[in-house]
């Protein structure tokens, strides 16, 4: 049995590190996973996390490069997949992107052009090169197996626009509209791929205590809004992506942990309504 295999896009900070640490130590019938992981730099990060043998770094990959970045991406994973063997990833995760707060009266261009890119752009043009060079599909018996690869593209209950209410104001267009975007291409991508064997589920990840959080002010609310180490957030999605989701949820928007971090659950739904994940977000 070939060992079971995941990508991490965007795996250097926050819940992407704390990603390729969980799987990077996860065993499926006796085999540890293969993690592939992205970088923007020539070299892979110099922590102890990042040099398991089990974790093969995919260099200078900056998707704000543009399709070229998502060429490079792919060629580096064929280059260590034994594709011809009917080998392919069994998950893609795509956590990169960007996060700058915005005020009514003063949008950022570049910022909102920057999160655009990254967050609801660039996801399209990775998953294009992986299924043009047969890294992701579903394998048949001629193919050594079967099973689904899935897909899972980090958005945020942001995205929701069901769940944007007054009490927080406007503002921060390019971070809501980049989510809610990402959100109609995962579903998109779900019609494309769904014949292939491919699932694509968009997910809240919670609110995390990272540096993004952090260096747009947010960690002010960290305690209030009940924020978790990546470590803990890394654990609840890698969880319901390889035990809870599948096919039949393809095309689908999900808070793993449950509505406890949606700070405007309660206002738009009711107190009644709150709960305990996995919940599926409205759009």
């Amino acid at each position: 049995m070939s060992a079971p295999s995941v990508l991490i896009v965007g795996a250097t900070r926050g819940l992407g590190a704390a990603l390729t640490t969980y799987y990077a130590n996860q065993v499926v019938h006796g085999t540890a996973w293969r993690v592939y992981a992205t970088t923007r730099s020539s070299e892979p990060p110099s922590d102890d996390w990042a040099r398991k043998e089990n974790v093969f770094w995919l260099l200078g990959v900056d998707l704000k490069k543009g399709p070229e970045a998502a060429k490079s991406l792919a060629d580096q994973v064929a280059a260590k997949l034994k594709v011809g063997a009917g080998e392919r990833l069994n998950t893609v995760i795509i956590t990169a992107g960007y996060f700058a707060t915005e005020d009514f009266g003063q949008a950022k261009w570049s910022e909102e052009v920057k999160m655009y890119t990254l967050s609801s752009v660039a996801p399209v043009f990775v998953v294009q090169e992986l299924v043009e060079q047969r890294l992701v599909f579903a394998k048949d018996e001629k193919e050594g197996g079967e099973g689904t690869t899935k897909v899972i593209l980090v958005s945020s209950e942001s995205g929701s626009i069901t769940l944007r209410h007054e009490q927080e104001g406007g503002g921060n267009f390019g971070h809501h509209g980049s989510k809610a975007a990402l959100n109609m291409v995962g579903k998109q991508l779900s019609f494309d791929l769904k014949p292939k064997g491919v699932a694509v589920a968009i997910v809240h990840p919670s609110f995390m205590r990272t540096d993004m959080t952090k260096g747009v002010g947010f960690d002010k609310f960290w305690d209030k809004g009940g924020a978790l180490p990546p470590d803990q957030a890394a654990k609840i999605l890698a969880d319901w992506v390889e035990k809870d989701f599948s096919i039949e949820l393809t095309g689908t928007y999900w808070a793993p942990r449950g509505t406890k971090d949606i700070g405007n659950w309660e206002a738009v739904f009711g107190e009644d309504k709150a709960k305990e994940g996995p919940v599926q977000l409205p759009w």
